[in-house]
């Protein structure tokens, strides 16, 4: 799942960052509504977290702005206003939710969860196979025995799942799974998707990741699954 947090105060901002990337987000960040609302409009993204107060464009405006370019992403407002009026006119704007600030991490992880349920009717398992993964409970399965994944071997194979029978470059898993590239080592991605056969293949008899020699990896089900 990709997020794109939009918040100005660097401290919050490192906070939600590091926490949505413990839990398997892939995430981007901006630290104004103009950007938002280019990053928003352009990006492939499941959810925003908008704050209100926000240099060159308000979140409220940019949320509208951002409904306006046909984002379809779910939109959180975080904001320190809690009058009717102020969630009112967040909500009319087009956002699907509204967090007051302070908040504890764990009701802003509650109410994204909830957002991917709705956004998605109520069904957000993805399924190979006989490999499936929830995106909101961030539960995989495979031939129903429980897949034991860290937080970046989960954002891999959600991100080759989402593109299953695809093949994904390299640079093209890195932008996904990984947020800052620039300390990666260029086989990075390999060491994953090792860690990640280990777990989701080698037990079971029919391979589903595989290698393409010179472009990369993709995921499919077995023929005649």
């Amino acid at each position: 799942m990709r997020v794109l947090v939009v918040e100005d105060n660097a401290r919050l901002s490192g906070v939600l960052v590091r926490g949505l990337a413990e839990e398997g987000y892939a995430v981007d960040t901006c630290a104004d509504g103009e950007e938002a609302v280019e990053r928003a409009a352009l990006g492939e993204y499941d959810l925003v977290v908008l704050d209100v107060m926000l240099p060159r464009r308000d979140g409220v405006s940019a949320c509208a702005a951002m409904r306006r370019a046909g984002v379809t992403a779910g939109i959180l407002l975080l904001t320190a206003r809690d009058t009717l009026r102020d969630k009112v006119a967040g909500l009319d704007a087009g956002a699907d939710d509204y967090l007051t600030k302070p908040f504890e991490f764990e009701e802003l992880l509650a109410r994204l969860r909830s957002l991917l349920r709705r956004g998605q009717g109520g069904e957000a398992r993805l399924t190979v196979g006989d490999l499936s993964l929830d995106p909101v409970s961030k539960r995989a399965e495979r031939a129903g025995q429980r897949l034991d994944l860290s937080a970046r071997e989960y954002a891999l194979l959600e991100c080759l799942m989402r593109h299953a029978g695809q093949v994904l470059s390299r640079t093209r898993i890195v932008e996904a799974v990984w947020q800052d590239d620039s300390a990666l080592g260029g086989n990075i991605v390999d060491v994953y998707v090792s860690y990640l056969r280990a777990k989701v293949d080698k037990p079971f008899p029919e391979p589903l990741i595989h290698t393409v020699r010179g472009m990369g990896y993709l995921l499919r089900a077995p023929a005649g699954a």
